[in-house]
């Protein structure tokens, strides 16, 4: 498990030294290069990387190292950063890749599919698919659509962790699972029913209507409309305690890159679910550790909300 997060509870600085502190400056939106650079010189840099690989933010560190930061890496960390990197731009390709044949094979079936976090997040949050660390792909399907789904993926190569059989006796699982274990590749496809850590019951049909083209290699994906998304994170967040520096790192990066979100569709897709509470915890969390800019009317709502400041402590 990931090491807790808020400042209130980090060790002394004497006991962990500045590797905490450096990773917040990465992860910021409105890092601060000659901050960052002090911070490195007295670093552990093992338990820096360990850290960063922890929390999901290897990423973060390494985009903050490029350039006038790759001065103050020790030489003999150099290749373990350099190699962490190029294995993560493959694994993007090669995942990406695979996302847009699932999505061609599904539109041949007249199957609806929206894709959630992964490789579409990366790039809306940080303009960069390689840059977030994750392991799967995310699809939303309909219920209608799972068995044909679930036949296709295994035509495919997978293997459904959910047969065809279990689905025709009703059985509506945490998610639908597929795997290939050789190439070390998981999807999973999710829905209203499948997702119930929800408050209340995702309004799919909503999602569908209000979906985007996100440009990714070339490519377009359906993907949720970006405050749909705000709100899938945060809640998703949430779910696990916000125990990772990443999933905070994803909602400052978000709400910073995405100047034009129509905060009020925020609300309302937040509304619809049960997630205020969760997404201004986010969004505190967002503000407090990595100092996110929120709009003034934003920000008042999320410091209004004194429960939520007390979750984020």
């Amino acid at each position: 498990m990931a090491e807790p997060l808020s400042r209130s509870q980090q060790p002394s600085a004497a006991s962990r030294g500045n590797e905490w502190s450096a990773l917040l400056e990465c992860a910021s939106p409105s890092h601060d290069r000659q901050r960052l650079r002090g911070f490195l010189r007295s670093v552990d840099w093992a338990r820096l990387l360990t850290l960063a690989e922890e929390h999901g933010v290897a990423g973060h560190l390494t985009a903050c190292l490029r350039g006038p930061g790759e001065d103050v890496i020790p030489p003999e960390i150099k290749p373990a950063i350099v190699d962490r990197q190029r294995a993560q731009i493959f694994f993007t390709l090669r995942l990406t890749a695979e996302l847009f044949r699932i999505l061609d094979r599904f539109t041949l079936e007249g199957i609806g599919a929206l894709v959630v976090k992964g490789p579409v997040l990366a790039v809306r949050a940080y303009g960069d698919p390689a840059m977030r660390a994750y392991g799967d792909l995310d699809l939303l399907v309909r219920q209608r659509d799972i068995r044909r789904a679930t036949e296709l993926m295994i035509a495919a190569g997978y293997q459904a962790a959910v047969p065809p059989s279990a689905i025709d006796a009703g059985k509506i699982p945490g998610q639908y699972l597929f795997s290939q274990p050789q190439l070390k590749l998981l999807v999973e496809l999710h829905n209203d029913l499948t997702l119930r850590y929800f408050p209340r019951r995702l309004p799919l049909e909503d999602f569908f209507a209000r979906q985007i083209r996100v440009p990714l290699d070339a490519h377009e994906a359906p993907a949720l409309s970006v405050e749909d998304e705000l709100v899938l994170i945060s809640i998703h967040g949430a779910k696990h305690f916000w125990e990772r520096l990443m999933w905070i790192a994803d909602v400052a990066a978000l709400v910073s890159r995405q100047t034009g979100m129509d905060w009020q569709r925020v609300l309302d897709s937040a509304q619809a679910v049960g997630a205020e509470r969760m997404l201004n915890t986010g969004l505190r969390l967002a503000s407090d550790l990595l100092q996110a800019r929120l709009p003034g009317k934003v920000q008042a709502m999320v410091k209004a909300d004194r429960v939520a400041a007390r979750l984020a402590e």
